[in-house]
């Protein structure tokens, strides 16, 4: 964990996100929090990293989602020496997909 972040106002801001129970809950909060420039680059570096995680190269991925070889390399980055954060969250989401 990145100790330059943590705080009492993070640990509140986090806190208020896992309150979120449906996809149309957190269009609602993200809308209110985010510009939509800023939503659009998170969920750019999500697609971002599960196309790394399928091995996918650099030029693939920036024509299919136009994110710039920073962007691909910061996430890259991320996957291979960050604190796994992405990699539970894709491992979730496959355990979801594999719910009866």
């Amino acid at each position: 964990m990145n100790n330059k972040i943590k705080s009492e106002e993070v640990d509140h801001l986090f806190e208020g996100i896992l309150t979120l129970q449906t996809v149309e809950e957190c269009y609602a909060f993200f809308e209110d929090i985010c510009t939509v420039n800023e939503l659009l680059s998170l969920s750019q570096r999500f697609e971002v990293a599960a196309m790394l995680r399928q091995k996918r190269t650099y030029l693939d991925i920036a024509e299919r989602t136009g994110a710039s070889t920073a962007t691909i390399s910061r996430v890259n980055r991320c996957l291979n020496y960050g604190n796994d954060g992405y990699d539970l969250a894709f491992r979730r989401l496959a355990e979801k997909k594999e719910e009866p």
